[in-house]
């Protein structure tokens, strides 16, 4: 029963991750790029604070290493990358947007190797890094006479989120905390949120109160609670259970999700270069996992078919 509900929880933690490319891409219509990641954020932690108040003995910050990770997780992971992704998402679809967010494992590995040292980036793992990027050049289609419009720089904007995200997550590895994943992410929801609203003024946006529309609502309602407070609540359940390889493994699930979910209600274009982009990607993450996909692959074949 249990591998049941597994992998049931992975599949609806594709679908939320992988719909919250849609929900950005509706909202966008409604908010500002910034102030509406702000919100996203200030509603997703407001409901998942509220969980760890009245579930955990010891849900406050207390240590260095504490107030450390909230701001490797908040500063990086959640403000810098979600600014970037909105602001990017505006110049791509959302299959584009997703297909770039799938770097997250591959730049991890990389700025892992470069900051503690990671047994993954031996010669053929760098080539997988490098093969990663390289579908990414292939997702942007690039056009050397406009460099610094379309989709090429909304692919640009988002992959250096990827990198925040990569270095707050390793950063995070070098901390140590006294309370749990589940509340280090509320917090660091809460003050992600509040560094983009700083960010958001800053860049002189038109600030307004939640949208009102049916689809601003429904949009920033998905976001909040389901793609952020829900998702990362299955996210840390999964990461226990599964284990890394595993769970990384829903980067490339959340792409297939909102690629075709794009075009099915956005009607968004899905290209041939942009699905060779991704199975580049996939192929560099293949190659930089490979000792983990030997190891860990046939446990998994064994799992499933234990579930039949």
């Amino acid at each position: 029963m249990s591998g049941y509900r597994d992998a049931a929880l992975f599949f609806l933690l594709a679908f939320l991750w992988g719909g919250s490319f849609i929900a950005i891409e509706v909202g966008l219509d409604y908010y500002s790029p910034v102030l509406y990641a702000a919100y996203r954020f200030d509603l997703a932690a407001l409901v998942l604070v509220s969980y760890v108040l009245l579930t955990e003995r010891g849900p406050f910050p207390r240590t260095r290493g504490d107030l450390a990770a909230i701001g490797f997780s908040g500063g990086l992971s959640v403000a810098v990358n979600n600014s970037l992704l909105f602001v990017g998402q505006q110049y791509t679809t959302s299959g584009i947007a997703a297909i770039t967010y799938s770097l997250v494992p591959i730049a991890t590995a990389a700025v892992a190797a470069v900051w503690v040292g990671g047994s993954d980036l031996d010669a053929r793992g760098a080539v997988g890094v490098v093969l990663a990027f390289v579908g990414v050049g292939l997702v942007a289609q690039p056009d050397p006479a406009n460099l610094t419009g379309g989709v090429t720089i909304g692919v640009a904007l988002i992959s250096v989120g990827v990198i925040a995200v990569a270095v707050g997550s390793v950063g995070l590895r070098t901390v140590e905390t006294s309370f749990s994943s589940i509340a280090l992410t509320g917090w660091a929801m809460l003050f992600g949120g509040l560094l983009m609203h700083g960010f958001s003024l800053g860049l002189g946006e038109g600030q307004r109160l939640p949208a009102t529309e049916l689809p601003a609502l429904v949009s920033l309602l998905f976001l909040g609670v389901f793609a952020s407070a829900v998702a990362y609540t299955i996210y840390f359940t999964l990461l226990d259970r599964l284990g890394a390889f595993e769970i990384n493994l829903v980067s490339y699930a959340v792409p297939v999700v909102a690629t075709v979910s794009g075009a099915v209600l956005l009607a968004e274009p899905v290209t041939a270069m942009t699905v060779a982009g991704f199975v580049v990607i996939v192929v560099g993450f293949g190659l930089l996992k490979r000792h983990a996909i030997a190891t860990e692959v046939p446990k998994l074949l064994a799992r499933v078919g234990g579930l039949f």
